[in-house]
């Protein structure tokens, strides 16, 4: 008999660019596709029979670990590394697009060095006779 494998189904839980306090709840309810107002009373709940201590630091805990919902679906391989890396650290995504932006800026230098070179338009004065 063959082996079976289960596949795993890695749901992200995101929190909520529209929530009350750091979209904890909002983005738990929208994971899980549950009705924020159950979520809500559930975290209530849980702050007043747990003492709020311990609840408040899971909650926190959570609005730091978890990463913000992107804007929209990152559609390529690309676009999920740079979230990841941006939801991650802000401070190095943004030192990558940096980086990106002055490879592109010395290509574009370079390429107007060669358009306005002296050699370039006698090349395209010879040319067009």
């Amino acid at each position: 008999m063959p082996y079976n494998t289960i596949n795993r189904i890695n749901i992200p839980i995101y929190r909520s660019r529209n929530g009350l306090a750091f979209g904890v709840c909002a983005g738990f309810a929208q994971t899980f596709n549950v009705s924020l107002f159950w979520s809500r009373t559930l975290l209530v709940l849980a702050f007043v029979l747990t003492g709020f201590f311990p609840m408040g630091l899971l909650y926190l805990l959570a609005a730091l670990l978890m990463k913000v919902e992107p804007p929209r679906e990152p559609k390529s391989p690309s676009e999920w590394e740079f979230y990841n890396s941006y939801a991650s650290s802000k401070s190095l995504a943004l030192a990558r697009l940096k980086q990106r932006f002055e490879r592109l800026d010395r290509r574009t230098q370079r390429l107007e060095g060669l358009v306005t070179a002296r050699e370039y338009d006698w090349d395209r004065r010879l040319r067009e006779d």
